[in-house]
């Protein structure tokens, strides 16, 4: 599809409301990793009616929101994005060995992950520009094929425009086909074996528009409801 470059960006949610509808996702008795960046907010959201575990790749299972750094600031205490954070009645802490186990093993329900790109078939490319150099893949593709459903919460274009959501990823994958939901500041699309479908947009935006920002089909049934937060 045309580059939407030289048009001027459209406005959408921030990122602590795209987290606030990731949140929306995770239900009671769930084990959830949240991915550095945008994810790690993810936690602040939690409604108050829902328990979930969540598990930090660097040692801990069971922490909640992220809290503000003072002078009793502890290392251990800290998400993947290295914020501290609250730690729940029964938490435990384990080395990264315990750690990917349980993400290699399938006990994890749900990881969200930040995204560079995601293809149509749920590829996710979300470690290297190759135009920067650098970058490093972490442990985001053993979370992408170890837990049981992969959300990806990203920004809908690139700040030059261009579409994140693509029929085809051009950046290096960090997994393949594994990326069942994508909640951006435009709308939230599922991922099925039939393709894309557009599930809810962001308030002010109607679903023609949301496509013209997309890089690949989205498929939908009017009337396309507002994003629920």
């Amino acid at each position: 599809m045309s580059s939407a470059g030289t048009r001027e960006r459209p406005t959408g949610l921030t990122r602590e409301l795209i987290a606030m509808r990731v949140a929306r996702e995770l239900r009671d008795g769930m084990v959830v990793n949240l991915g550095f960046g945008l994810p790690t907010l993810v936690a602040n959201f939690l409604p108050p009616e829902v328990t979930v575990l969540f598990q930090s790749e660097n040692g801990i299972l069971g922490y909640g929101a992220i809290i503000q750094e003072d002078a009793r600031f502890d290392q251990d205490r800290i998400n993947a994005g290295g914020q501290p954070v609250e730690i729940v009645p029964g938490a435990a802490f384990f080395d990264s060995a315990q750690s990917f186990a349980m993400i290699r093993g399938g006990h994890i329900d749900v990881a969200v992950l930040g995204g560079l790109q995601v293809s149509e078939k749920g590829d996710l490319a979300n470690w290297l520009v190759p135009a920067r150099g650098g970058g490093s893949i972490g442990g985001a593709m053993d979370l992408a094929v170890g837990a049981r459903c992969l959300v990806v919460a990203m920004e809908h274009v690139t700040r030059e425009g261009e579409p994140r959501v693509l029929e085809e990823c051009t950046y290096p994958l960090t997994a393949v086909a594994a990326v069942k939901l994508i909640v951006t500041d435009l709308a939230v699309i599922e991922v099925t074996p039939e393709g894309l479908v557009l599930k809810e947009v962001a308030p002010g935006l109607t679903a023609a528009e949301v496509q013209a920002w997309t890089g690949a089909r989205l498929r939908w049934t009017d009337p396309v409801p507002e994003m629920r937060l």
